[in-house]
C-alpha cells in the first residue's frame, strides 16, 4: 500500500493553520496550548513520527541543546507527534531527560493533517519543520521522509535569515551581509 499525505492547502506566506491541544510542559504538567499563545513571537513547530523510536530522540535532543539560541531570537519551540501526553511524559522521564519546550499531543491527527504531514495509512506524521512569524504567517516549511533526521542548525539559520527581512543568498550565515 502506498503512503499518501492528506490533501491540504498549506502554503508558505499564508496564515499558519490554527491548532490547540494538550501538551507536556517542561515542569511535567499537562496544559492546553494553541497557536495564539505564540502571537508576537516566532514559533518553530516541528513534527516527528513517534515517541520511543530511533531518530526522533536525536531531534528532540538537538532542539533541546539549541533551545537557548532560539529563545535569544524571540522564538519558541514546540514539538508535535500523534502520541499522547502520557507517552511524551514516559519518554521524557525514562529516555530524554528534561525537555525545555512543550511537547504537543495530536492523538486526533487534526494538527498533523492541517500541516499536511500526516501519513494517513500509518497514523503518524512525517518530520515536518515549520517556522511561523510573530503575526502568524507561515514563513518556512521543510518535510523529510521518515528515516532522515532534520538539521537543527539549518532551522536556526533559516530563522535568522527570515528575521533579517532581506534577501539572503545560498549558504548565507548570520553576520554576513544580505544581498539588499
Amino acid at each position: 500500500m502506498a503512503t499518501e499525505l492528506c490533501e491540504g492547502k498549506l502554503q508558505v506566506g499564508s496564515k499558519a493553520p490554527d491548532f490547540s491541544g494538550q501538551a507536556l510542559f517542561p515542569d511535567g504538567s499537562f496544559k492546553e496550548v494553541k497557536l495564539s499563545d505564540y502571537k508576537g513571537k516566532w514559533l518553530v513547530l516541528f513534527f516527528y513520527p513517534l515517541d520511543f523510536t530511533f531518530v526522533c530522540p536525536t531531534e528532540i535532543k538537538g532542539f533541546n541543546q539549541q533551545y537557548a539560541d532560539f529563545k535569544k531570537l524571540n522564538a519558541d519551540v514546540l514539538s508535535v507527534s500523534t502520541d499522547s501526553v502520557y507517552s511524551h511524559k514516559a519518554w521524557a522521564d525514562n529516555s530524554l531527560g528534561k525537555v525545555q519546550f512543550p511537547m504537543l499531543s495530536d492523538t486526533s491527527h487534526r494538527i498533523s493533517q492541517s500541516y499536511n504531514v500526516l501519513l494517513e495509512d500509518k497514523g503518524f506524521a512525517l518530520r515536518g519543520t515549520f517556522i511561523i512569524d510573530p503575526s502568524g504567517l507561515l514563513k518556512s516549511a521543510v518535510v523529510n521522509d521518515l528515516p532522515v533526521g532534520r538539521s537543527v542548525q539549518e532551522t536556526l539559520r533559516t530563522l535568522q535569515a527570515l528575521q533579517t527581512g532581506k534577501l539572503t543568498g545560498c549558504e548565507w550565515k548570520p553576520g554576513e551581509k544580505p544581498l539588499n
